[in-house]
């Protein structure tokens, strides 16, 4: 059965196909720049990569070529080949805790919360709608970033506020990452042999740790938004909320200008004086970039902080994992925080982590020693095969 996983941004569209259940991967690729002059689009298949400049007006236009190549590609020779389409959504609120069939009712659902997560609800409404006017006869699926971290207990995704916040207006921690949280635990229960206490730290561009018992989120690093918990490329992270009325008050922003500056503005852009890629940071390190220092030594210390709580709200921890951009390829910084974590009994293989990393031979693994009281390890993350896997779920249930 040919299941396609698709993630739309506002100006992009992501997708892999994949033959399931065998999750054989037979399709990869990106649009770029949709209803932006300029528009193109990448194709992986067969080890070769194809690159073609398109008019890109709207979604459907996207996904309209995406399909007419699939059938060039003789990847299939109908549409009604092409039996699902996944789509990743970032905000479901607490009304989903599992994936679910696109009904015109759960989409308009989607849409009512883009409140939530105005840069990415939004997006996904128009991808499923495109895909559903191009692909009719296949079982659209919905999977939630937030539905994961669902089993929270009260106590964590509660805030301290008027109750009549949460009640009237939906305000709680819901986390994002959920299906890449959910990916490293089931790929863990197979390494470890079982479902242990497990830490997972989702570090890229955005970044999100998670608290993990039997297979379960009992706590998660983002909150009501992705702006929450760590310092991250351009967002700052945990900061005293009351800045933000002394700042209107101060300088004049609007609560618009305000949201800007702690998304786009912030994180490690803004410690670092304009370098939000950590490759950036790290080079300009080398180039004693004290600005740069300090952003890197305040992200490590925000991860460990993180990894520390959870260490003790979990009571002790079987394995603690790391994944995304910079967890996979960053071992400078992975080698930073486990010197921090020598307290708990971290003990790092400097020869395993250095080499490992997507772009070399090693790309996951333990990275500890046999001392270590703590392994850790990098697996590489796979959201669009957990989109898979849940589309081909529903369509034979």
């Amino acid at each position: 059965m040919k299941i396609l996983a698709v993630n739309a941004g506002s100006s992009s569209l992501k997708f892999k196909a994949y033959e399931m259940p065998e999750e054989k991967v037979l399709v990869s690729g990106t649009f770029e720049r949709i209803g932006i002059s300029g528009g193109f689009y990448t194709i992986k298949i067969n080890g070769e990569k194809i690159r073609r400049d398109a008019d890109l007006t709207s979604h459907t236009v996207a996904f309209q070529i995406l399909m007419q190549e699939l059938k060039d590609l003789n990847v299939v020779k109908s549409f009604d080949e092409i039996k699902g389409v996944g789509h990743r959504v970032v905000q479901g609120a607490d009304h989903y805790d599992k994936s679910v069939v696109a009904t015109d009712e759960v989409v308009e659902d989607i849409s009512s919360l883009s409140t939530l997560a105005p840069l990415h609800n939004p997006a996904a409404v128009l991808g499923i709608k495109a895909a559903k006017e191009v692909v009719p006869n296949a079982t659209h699926v919905v999977v939630f970033d937030t539905a994961f971290h669902q089993t929270m207990p009260k106590e964590n995704y509660l805030y301290a506020l008027p109750k009549n916040w949460y009640r009237d207006y939906q305000v709680r921690k819901y986390g994002a990452h959920g299906t890449s949280h959910k990916y490293i635990s089931e790929v863990m229960r197979n390494i470890l042999g079982k479902d242990k206490k497990l830490i997972v730290c989702h570090i890229g561009s955005g970044a999100s740790i998670s608290a993990i018992k039997d297979g379960i989120c009992v706590n998660t690093s983002m909150g009501f938004t992705p702006n929450a918990g760590l310092i991250m490329g351009t967002r700052s992270g945990d900061i005293d909320a009351t800045i933000l009325p002394y700042m209107m008050e101060k300088s004049g922003l609007s609560a618009k200008e305000l949201d800007t500056a702690l998304n786009k503005e912030s994180g490690l852009f803004a410690i670092s004086g304009g370098f939000s890629d950590m490759r950036d940071i790290e080079s300009e390190i080398q180039n004693k970039n004290e600005d740069a220092l300090l952003a890197m030594e305040m992200f490590v210390k925000r991860v460990v902080d993180y990894i520390a709580k959870y260490y003790f709200e979990l009571e002790g921890c079987d394995a603690i994992v790391f994944t995304a951009g910079i967890g996979e390829n960053g071992p400078d910084q992975r080698e930073r925080i486990a010197k921090k974590l020598a307290f708990l009994g971290v003990e790092l293989d400097t020869e395993l982590n250095n080499s490992t990393a997507s772009y070399l031979s090693r790309s996951e693994g333990l990275i500890t020693t046999k001392n270590s009281k703590i392994p850790m390890y990098v697996i590489p993350t796979d959201e669009e095969v957990m989109i898979a896997r849940d589309t081909y779920l529903n369509i034979e249930k």
